[in-house]
């Protein structure tokens, strides 16, 4: 089982891979040296694609602020920023509440040479006591893997391919076959099953009221989006276009003559919007993940404002089966981009959202299955190759194309019964096999793809 509390977090951008789950790990380990004794230096590694586009998705700033004690659900992006700028210049780092010498320079190594052995998201944390980094002086050293979506796991979990404990739940499944089995035998639809599961873990009260942030966080990010003015961070110097897509189309809400497919326009700003913020170091959830969070928001937000019959049980409905769906990619092949390329994020948002908002709308378990299907079966070989290691392009309008495409796999297979050719597993079989086929130019380090090509256009 993968829990919601854990498939969508709050965080900021611009990557859950390269963002939330480094500043979570910083955070982890230098919470790890309370009581070891007197540390007075701590030296981080960046390995394989954390290495070769960490600068440009903020993986240095997101150490020093996890090493600071700062969390991705919590921090105060100006206070960040304040805290980075601190350490930059005096060379100095606040390590539970003790100042100790650090060089971001110096002590955030990128290493473009050594080979990560087990996951491309490597990070080695090490700590030295008095004598500087010699051996003996060694306290503490970790090897963490950030899998994708903010998780993070111990290297030596991937080397000796250690399971994770399972959650002792009423409803046990691993595949859309076992979930859809599970709705046929005890009548309770796939946001039911969820639910049910979920509750076993911690109140559903508690699990409703996070329902209800992580859909709050989600419209807030539209509506900031759809506000901010200016330039996206990085030597590329993208604008912001969310801004002027909204004044245009609200222009345009008094017009006699509407496109049919205005409504489509609107579902691209809303992605926009999220992933400009997300691109500006802003507030969102990951869903999976930050370079794909734009299309879960985009598709939610077009179920409340264009669907009639919209309610705040379909939406939560929408979170749940959304859920279930990602769960079983996260457990069965990935939803890392620097495992699986961009299939793996903005092909899995499409396929959860599409499930999302089929189960919003109404559909049974074999259409919302049928949905989920189309959504990734239209991704298959995606590969995630950004321009200058910036999570802006073509990440910002893959989510908008990514949210139409959900949109369409609902409406396709809400015309349908559910029988359909090719099932959710085979095609998340697929989607694993694919990104293990697929160069590492092209899995997130800016070696490939339009991130090669685009300096010469």
């Amino acid at each position: 089982m993968v829990s919601l509390f854990d498939l969508f977090k709050i965080g900021v951008g611009p990557s859950s891979s390269h963002t939330v789950g480094p500043m979570r790990a910083a955070g982890d380990f230098a919470a790890s040296l309370a009581g070891l004794g007197d540390v007075e230096t701590v030296r981080v590694v960046l390995y394989g694609s954390l290495a070769w586009t960490g600068k440009g998705h903020a993986t240095d700033r997101a150490v020093l602020l996890g090493l600071s004690g700062m969390r991705p659900d919590t921090v105060d992006p100006a206070q960040a920023d304040a805290c980075v700028a601190r350490i930059t210049d005096e060379h100095r780092l606040c390590l539970n509440g003790t100042d100790i010498a650090f060089d971001p320079a110096r002590d955030i190594v990128f290493d473009y040479e050594t080979p990560a052995p087990f996951h491309p998201n490597t990070m080695q944390f090490e700590a030295y006591g008095p004598g500087g980094t010699s051996a003996d002086a060694l306290l503490s050293r970790q090897r963490l893997c950030s899998v994708g979506g903010g998780f993070v796991v111990p290297e030596e979990q991937l080397a000796h391919q250690v399971a994770p404990e399972e959650p002792q739940v009423p409803f046990v499944f691993t595949s859309g076959r076992a979930l859809l089995d599970l709705t046929r035998r005890t009548g309770l639809s796939i946001a039911e099953i969820v639910l049910a599961n979920e509750s076993a873990l911690r109140p559903v009260a508690e699990v409703n009221a996070y329902i209800a942030r992580i859909i709050d966080v989600m419209m807030r990010a539209v509506d900031r989006g759809m506000e901010q003015e200016g330039v996206l961070p990085g030597r590329l110097a993208v604008k912001r276009r969310a801004p002027g897509l909204h004044r245009r189309l609200e222009a345009d809400r008094f017009r006699n003559l509407r496109t049919a497919h205005e409504i489509m326009d609107w579902v691209s700003l809303f992605a926009i919007a999220v992933n400009e913020e997300n691109a500006a170091g802003g507030r969102l959830v990951t869903a999976p993940t930050n370079g794909a969070a734009g299309v879960l928001p985009a598709v939610l937000r077009y179920y409340r404002t264009f669907c009639p019959d919209a309610t705040a049980e379909g939406e939560r409905r929408f979170i749940l089966t959304a859920t279930a769906i990602g769960g079983l990619f996260k457990r069965n092949a990935s939803i890392s981009g620097a495992e699986v390329g961009c299939q793996g994020e903005v092909g899995v948002a499409c396929s959860m959202a599409a499930a999302g908002l089929a189960a919003a709308l109404g559909g049974g378990p074999e259409q919302i299955e049928n949905a989920a299907e189309i959504g990734m079966e239209h991704h298959l070989g995606m590969t995630c190759d950004p321009v200058g290691g910036l999570v802006q392009i073509p990440c910002i309008e893959r989510n908008a194309f990514g949210a139409v495409k959900a949109i369409n796999a609902a409406s396709l297979a809400m015309r349908g019964d559910g029988s359909h050719h090719v099932s959710l597993d085979q095609v998340i079989a697929t989607m694993k096999e694919t990104g293990a086929d697929m160069s590492s130019r092209y899995k997130e380090t800016s070696q490939g793809g339009l991130a090669v090509c685009f300096p010469e256009c």
